[in-house]
């Protein structure tokens, strides 16, 4: 099992929000364009204002902070929900907030009228038994939300973590291991596929940023948020120390031939529903086109 997906892995590295903030920080400040993620995919659906609303995997509750700080969202019936106690300690929605498991939620099915699932599916052993729990939970014409990143995300972070295994692997006569990112098990690409099996229409949205670094520093902090869950699939006789000093190195070359190192994402979100949100005008016009009433020239 990949450590990125094993509970134990998961629950240690998440008891706390410690090492998620350190990354939203990084990525708050590095990033270009210079934009508010949460708040973008928000806007990727038709609020009403009056919505119950189920955070899965909420964290401290950074899609709630924008909910409420929207003025036009002012009924907004919200439900925040984390595997991790820890994780929940600083959410601002004090006693709407309850600590469950996405595969198994403590809820009545048909109460939601939005679901999200944001950032975290990746983490979850069984995506379709989590899927086919955030659909039960929705209303009928409910929305379901996942943000997630592209199975392209990062390519140079990737390039420059694979060189140093594989230098330090040949190095000490250690096995070259393929790496597989954390999130590839739920991304852009597939999680469309996921999603279909569960709803009647899908819809995506990417969002291509980039992190631009002038110093090594921030990048390698960045690299040791993720130790625990990196570190374990490491090649026998590769230590994670070491793989960061190879990966410091080439960071600072890059930047001192090119003045910065540049790390390409492509995050979005998947916005699924059977009827609801812009699916609506969707199922109408394609059920229009099926009676042969959709003109054109």
């Amino acid at each position: 099992m990949y450590p990125a997906h094993d509970p134990e892995v998961i629950r240690d590295h998440y008891a706390s929000d410690a090492m998620l903030r350190i990354r939203q920080q990084i990525h708050d400040e590095y990033s270009i364009p210079k934009l508010d993620f949460p708040s973008w995919v928000l806007a990727r659906y038709p609020w009403s204002g009056g919505e119950r609303v189920l955070d899965a995997g909420s964290g401290w509750g950074v899609y709630y902070q924008r909910l409420k700080a929207n003025p036009q969202m002012p009924h907004i019936h919200y439900v925040g929900m984390d595997l991790s106690v820890g994780m929940l300690e600083n959410h601002d929605a004090k006693g709407r907030v309850v600590a469950g498991d996405v595969q198994k939620l403590p809820f009545a099915s048909g109460i939601f009228d939005v679901v999200m699932a944001n950032h975290m599916l990746y983490h979850v052993q069984d995506i379709s038994a989590a899927l086919r729990e955030l659909k039960r939970v929705l209303k009928p014409g409910g929305v379901l939300m996942a943000s997630t990143n592209s199975a392209n995300t990062m390519p140079e972070l990737t390039f420059l973590y694979q060189r140093a295994l594989l230098i330090l692997s040949q190095s000490r006569g250690a096995t070259e291991q393929a790496i597989t990112p954390p999130h590839n098990s739920f991304t852009l690409e597939n999680g469309t596929r996921f999603l279909a099996r569960h709803f009647y229409a899908v819809t995506r949205y990417d969002l291509p940023t980039a992190l631009v670094f002038i110093d090594a520093e921030p990048f390698i902090t960045y690299m040791n948020t993720i130790r625990q869950l990196r570190e374990p699939s490491l090649p026998p006789g590769v230590y994670w120390d070491d793989v960061m000093r190879v990966m410091r190195q080439q960071a600072s070359r890059v930047i001192e031939a090119l003045g910065e190192l540049v790390i390409q994402k492509v995050s979005g979100v998947l916005v699924a529903s059977d009827t609801g949100g812009g699916t609506a005008e969707f199922v109408s016009k394609l059920h229009a086109a099926s009676n042969g009433s959709f003109g054109g020239s």
